[in-house]
């Protein structure tokens, strides 16, 4: 469990105590770009391999125990999560590095849903695991992932608000959200179909139906209520 702790905070500082901060500036000012951009990289290759070879060492120490009944919900909740994940590194984002060129021009896609849509999917996956999974090391794991995605999309912004400044990034953030729908609901953005209804999406049904068909196989854990 010490390993599984010690991952944690290391893959927590890299992506919250580095990226998107001062620190990381100083970083690329010193190393240049693109050798900050490998360094980083690597280390959160390692930092996932770490993190997910320290879970499956540690003892099962149960909290509230495996949830049957939250399976269902699991199912439902993995869909929008796989969407958000796969549409959103499939589609260019001024909120990308060496995309910020995309700021002078009107948010697209599912960017218009929430200008972080793979942290977001990839936060509602850590979520939905952390609640189904009452064990420590899963709080650990998924609690992880979870916060590094949430605090990521703050810090993101305020990397790119530091940046870039007010006038580049102020109207692109003005016209979308973190929370999606957001910027929807409040008006400052309009969502049509063609937004949504795209390959993008049909990609990332398919990868939501391959995992969920290959969970128990891939993961050793079936996904649906006994």
């Amino acid at each position: 469990m010490f390993m599984l702790i010690l991952s944690a905070v290391f893959f927590t500082a890299l992506h919250l105590g580095v990226a998107g901060t001062r620190l990381r500036d100083g970083l690329v000012a010193r190393l240049g770009p693109t050798p900050y951009m490998l360094m980083f990289s690597v280390g959160s290759l390692f930092g996932i391999f770490w993190l997910v070879r320290s879970y499956q060492a540690s003892p099962y120490v149960e909290t509230w125990g495996q949830l049957e009944w939250w399976k269902p919900a699991a199912i439902a909740l993995m869909l929008p999560a796989f969407l958000l994940a796969v549409i959103g590194v499939t589609t260019p984002n001024p909120t990308a590095v060496g995309q910020e060129a995309g700021l002078a021009q009107s948010p697209q896609g599912i960017v218009k849903i929430t200008r972080h849509p793979f942290l977001v999917g990839v936060g509602l996956w850590a979520l939905v695991h952390l609640i189904g999974n009452g064990d420590l090391a899963s709080l650990i794991l998924f609690g992880t992932f979870a916060a590094v995605c949430g605090f990521g999309t703050m810090s993101i912004d305020a990397k790119r608000l530091r940046l870039l400044g007010s006038d580049a990034w102020g109207p692109f953030a003005a016209r979308t959200s973190i929370l999606p729908f957001a910027a929807v609901a409040a008006g400052r953005s309009t969502l049509n179909a063609g937004d949504v209804v795209t390959w993008r999406a049909g990609a990332g049904l398919l990868a939501y139906a391959l995992m969920l068909g290959g969970h128990s196989h891939l993961i050793g854990v079936s996904p649906f209520p006994t």
